[in-house]
């Protein structure tokens, strides 16, 4: 028993999620202050966001048949040299709107296999570990979340002090990071083996086909996609007009995100405690009715900043536990095999929903003012939250594992 590979896997994605915050802050950041224009920042933006959809989308089979720690390490150093390439490009040579936009693609896709070939990983060195799935993939939520809380005031305080630009040189030498840990402490045997090769169309294939025949994925798909799109929504045009219109303060945005944050990494930690004491069924519907409609309930009351900032740390607790409690599932009913394309057309399928809430608010925003959008999403909100209580085919949360000889071992077996 080996805990090192967890722990590698762990920090890996920490770094990781520390290192691609800085940058989402920073480009936007550089492009904005150097155009002045709105549409081409949102359109460099929108590039990455199209990149990690298409990666998502078409890389799974990629990920399945190259290796997962190989695509990991692999991808992470791609990514390195795409997000070098910028500030070397501008530093030098200058470099374009369109080249800018096309860097941004090209880093979207490159991220999109790291991040599905960690997330395929995760089972394997958490059977090296015996630990529990649900507490393995707590550890790694609660890591991200780290990440993320300390990438953006991090990106902040750089971009002030050195300039956007280089505050790209930071998030390489987190991948470097990510890549070395991944290649130096997680062997080869924690992923699944890879697939007879049978043809890039076929596997995609049957990717899809698992998707189409499990009708619990289906279900989880549907609701993520939803759920997804609207806090895509609320983080990307709501959460702005709230600054502006009843908060009249650009800093309590921050804030505002950061409450979340501080209240997803205790969800996932509390998750990872407790979860597997309750059935997942029970816990979804606790977590979607913490963070999902009292949240947007939470800003139509135009409370006063301290109360506000308190409840959306209550929020971000479910928010914390969702992908702890879903990630065990998925890699529960998914054979070892095909996790790696079936994984990817899952997120592919939850980034593609996202742009469609952020215009939904927009037009929702525009029409019947920013109580009427709240109303609207929270009111969408609390449907989907219904939906394991009312559907049957939730139920398979707590089924035991469908896919026999799985490597996966059962959650109740396992020991702390």
């Amino acid at each position: 028993m080996s805990r090192m590979p967890l722990g590698a896997l762990v920090v890996a994605s920490g770094i990781s999620s520390a290192g691609v915050m800085m940058t989402l802050l920073a480009i936007p950041w550089f492009v904005l202050q150097s155009t002045g224009s709105g549409t081409k920042t949102g359109l460099v933006t929108a590039a990455e966001v199209l990149g990690l959809m298409v990666a998502a989308l078409l890389g799974g089979p990629i990920v399945d048949r190259v290796g997962t720690r190989r695509a990991s390490v692999a991808a992470d150093l791609l990514t390195t040299v795409t997000v070098l390439l910028i500030p070397l490009a501008m530093n030098t040579t200058g470099l374009s709107l369109p080249g800018l936009i096309a860097l941004s693609f090209v880093m979207g896709v490159s991220r999109g296999p790291a991040d599905t070939a960690k997330q395929v990983l995760l089972p394997g060195v958490a059977e090296l570990a015996d630990v529990r799935m649900s507490r393995a993939a707590s550890a790694v939520e609660a890591a991200m979340r780290t990440g993320r809380m300390v990438g953006g005031p991090a990106a902040g305080a750089l971009i002030a002090l050195i300039g956007p630009m280089q505050v790209l040189y930071a998030d390489a030498g987190a991948l470097l990071l990510s890549s070395a840990l991944v290649f130096t402490l997680i062997p080869t045997a924690a992923g699944p083996p890879r697939p007879s090769s049978g043809g890039y169309l076929k596997e995609l294939r049957e990717g899809l086909g698992y998707i189409k025949r499990d009708s619990l994925l289906r279900a989880m798909a549907g609701m993520l996609m939803l759920t997804n799109s609207l806090d895509f929504g609320l983080l990307g045009v709501l959460y702005p007009a709230y600054g502006d219109q009843v908060l009249h303060s650009t800093a309590l945005i921050g804030a505002m995100i950061t409450a979340v944050a501080v209240g997803a990494l205790i969800g996932s930690a509390l998750y990872g405690w407790a979860g597997h004491r309750f059935s997942r069924r029970t816990a979804i519907l606790v977590a979607i009715g913490i963070e999902g409609a009292p949240r947007f309930a939470l800003l139509a009351l135009e409370p006063a900043p301290a109360v506000l900032l308190t409840g959306l740390v209550v929020a971000g607790i479910g928010a914390g536990a969702l992908n702890p409690i879903v990630l065990p599932a998925v890699y529960e009913r998914v054979p070892e095999a095909v996790r790696g394309r079936v994984l990817s057309l899952l997120v592919g399928g939850v980034l593609a929903a996202m742009p469609l809430g952020s215009m939904a608010a927009g037009l929702l925003l525009d029409g019947v003012g920013l109580v009427g959008a709240l109303a609207v999403f929270g009111g969408l909100y609390l449907i989907a939250g219904t939906f394991p209580a009312i559907f049957r085919v939730w139920r398979g949360l707590d089924d035991p594992a469908p896919i026999g000889g799985d490597r996966l071992v059962n959650e109740g077996a396992r020991t702390d």
